[in-house]
C-alpha cells in the first residue's frame, strides 16, 4: 500500500522551523523600526563614518576608513609597537560574542568582521582618549581642527545602528590604559555631553562594563534626573489616573507662570504655587538626532530603568503646539533657541513626538501633569481662562471687553442715582 505523500506546505514549515536559529539574549544592536524611522530617516544614518556592521562599506562613507588606519598606526608608534597580531588576537577572540549582539543580518565574513572590528574598535578608543589628553592629538589632524567634524564624528558614533559592542571597546582601552571603568565611562561621557541639551546626572548605582552594552547605552545611563528627583518618582503611588496638560499658551491663559530652572539635571521639573519651573533646553541643529536615537534605544531595547527621554520628549510634545508657545518658553529662558527659528524649533518638537510609545503606567511626569491640571481646574483658573481666550485675546477684543465694563460700570451708576433720587423725592 503506497504512503500518503506529505503536504507540501507541511513540508515548507518543517523545514523553515528547522533552520529557525534560537533568539540570542546578547542581542543588543538593531536596526530601527520603520515605524519610528519614517517620521525622520536622516537620523538614524550615519553622515561621516561607519561604526560596526549595519553602514560598513557605504560609498559616502568611505573617506574616513583612511582615517581609521592613520589612527591605529599612530596607536602602534605611541606604544612602539610593530606587531598587530596582539591586537587581532584579542578581537578574534571576542568574534562570536561581538556577532551575537547584532540582531539584524549583514554580509560580513570572519576576516572582514575581525578587522572591521578592530579598526573601528580602535578608532573610537583614540578619539576618546585625544579628546581627554591634548597631548595625544596630531597637529595635522582634521578632527581636532574642525569643530564641525568634530561634532559630526559625535553625532554619528552616537546612532544606534553605528555601534560596536561596549565589552570590544574595552578590552581594546584595556590593552592601552590602565583598566579602570570609572575612569573608562567618564571620559566617554565627557566626550558625548557636549551634544547633549542639558545637564545630568549618573545612575545611583551605575552599571559595570559587563552590563551596558554599548555607547548610546553608557550615555543614557550618565544622563538621568537627579536622585532626589529620582528617588520621589520610585516612592510615588503609579496607580494614579492622570491626563496630558495643554499647551503653553493656555496654561498662561489659566493663570501659570513660566520660570527658568536652575540645576544640575535637564530632567527635573517643578511645579509650585502655579509656576512651571523647567531647566534650559538648547536647541542646535543635530539635537532632533541626539534625541531619537536615545529615543530609539528606550523604545525597543530592554535596557534597565525608566525611559526619562521619550518622557521629556512627550513632555514638550505637549507644551509646544505652536511658534507662540516656542516665544513664551524662549522669553522665560527655558528654550535657548540656536536655530534662530521659533518656527522651525515647533515643528522639530511636534515631530518628535510622532510615532512615538509611551508606557501610562511609568510616564516621569505623571505627578507634575496632575499637579498642573488641578491648578488649571480651579473654578478662578478656569474663569481667568476663558476670559483670556475668548475677550482678551487681540486688542480689538481687549478694547471691546473695557467698552462693556465702562458701560456696564456707567449703567449701574445711572441705576444707582436713578434709585437714590426716587427715595430723596
Amino acid at each position: 500500500m503506497a504512503t500518503e505523500r506529505e503536504d507540501p506546505v507541511s513540508i515548507s514549515i518543517g523545514e523553515m522551523l528547522q533552520s529557525l536559529s534560537p533568539l540570542s539574549p546578547d542581542c543588543c544592536i538593531a536596526r530601527v523600526p520603520n515605524y519610528l524611522r519614517k517620521a525622520n530617516e536622516q537620523a538614524y544614518e550615519p553622515e561621516l563614518i561607519a561604526i560596526g556592521p549595519y553602514h560598513h562599506a557605504k560609498p559616502h562613507l568611505k573617506a574616513m576608513e583612511e582615517h581609521k588606519i592613520r589612527y591605529f598606526q599612530l596607536l602602534l608608534q605611541e606604544r612602539r609597537e610593530n606587531d598587530v597580531s596582539r591586537y587581532v588576537m584579542i578581537i578574534r577572540s571576542l568574534e562570536e560574542k561581538a556577532r551575537k549582539c547584532y540582531s539584524d543580518p549583514f554580509a560580513l565574513e570572519s576576516d572582514d568582521f575581525v578587522k572591521m572590528l578592530l579598526l573601528d574598535g580602535c578608532f573610537i578608543v583614540q578619539l576618546i582618549r585625544k579628546f581627554s589628553e591634548i597631548r595625544l592629538r596630531d597637529e595635522s589632524d582634521p578632527i581636532f581642527k574642525l569643530v564641525s567634524l568634530r561634532g559630526t564624528i559625535r553625532r554619528d558614533t552616537l546612532l544606534v545602528e553605528n555601534q560596536l559592542p561596549l565589552f570590544v571597546l574595552w578590552e581594546l582601552y584595556a590593552m592601552i590604559e590602565y583598566p579602570d571603568q570609572r575612569t573608562f565611562m567618564a571620559i566617554v561621557f565627557s566626550f558625548f555631553c557636549h551634544i547633549l541639551p542639558g545637564e545630568g546626572w549618573p545612575q545611583n548605582s551605575l552599571n559595570s562594563i559587563r552590563v551596558i552594552k554599548h555607547l548610546v547605552d553608557l550615555v543614557h545611563e550618565c544622563w538621568h534626573p537627579s536622585p532626589l528627583e529620582l528617588k520621589a518618582y520610585q516612592n510615588l503611588n503609579k496607580n494614579v489616573p492622570w491626563n496630558f496638560i495643554h499647551c503653553v499658551t493656555e496654561l498662561k491663559e489659566a493663570g501659570i507662570k513660566f520660570q527658568m530652572k536652575r540645576g544640575n539635571s535637564l530632567f527635573d521639573l517643578k511645579f509650585e504655587n502655579g509656576t512651571m519651573k523647567i531647566p534650559t533646553l538648547r536647541i542646535y541643529d543635530s539635537l532632533e538626532g541626539t534625541l531619537r536615537n536615545l529615543i530609539a534605544f528606550e523604545q525597543f531595547s530592554s535596557h534597565r530603568g525608566l525611559n526619562h527621554v521619550t518622557d521629556y520628549v512627550l513632555l514638550f510634545h505637549c507644551l509646544v503646539n505652536s511658534t507662540k508657545d516656542v516665544e513664551i518658553l524662549r522669553q522665560s529662558g527655558i528654550i535657548e533657541n540656536m536655530l534662530g527659528d521659533d518656527e522651525e524649533v515647533a515643528r522639530m518638537l511636534n515631530r518628535l513626538g510622532v510615532s512615538v510609545f509611551f508606557s501610562p503606567d511609568n510616564f516621569y511626569y505623571s505627578e507634575l501633569f496632575n499637579k498642573v491640571n488641578k491648578y488649571c481646574d480651579r473654578r478662578w483658573n478656569k474663569w481667568i481662562a476663558n476670559l483670556k481666550h475668548n475677550y482678551l485675546n487681540s486688542p480689538w477684543a481687549l478694547i471691546s471687553f473695557l467698552a462693556a465694563v465702562v458701560l456696564l460700570l456707567l449703567t449701574l451708576v445711572q441705576t444707582i442715582f436713578s434709585v437714590l433720587s426716587f427715595y430723596s423725592k
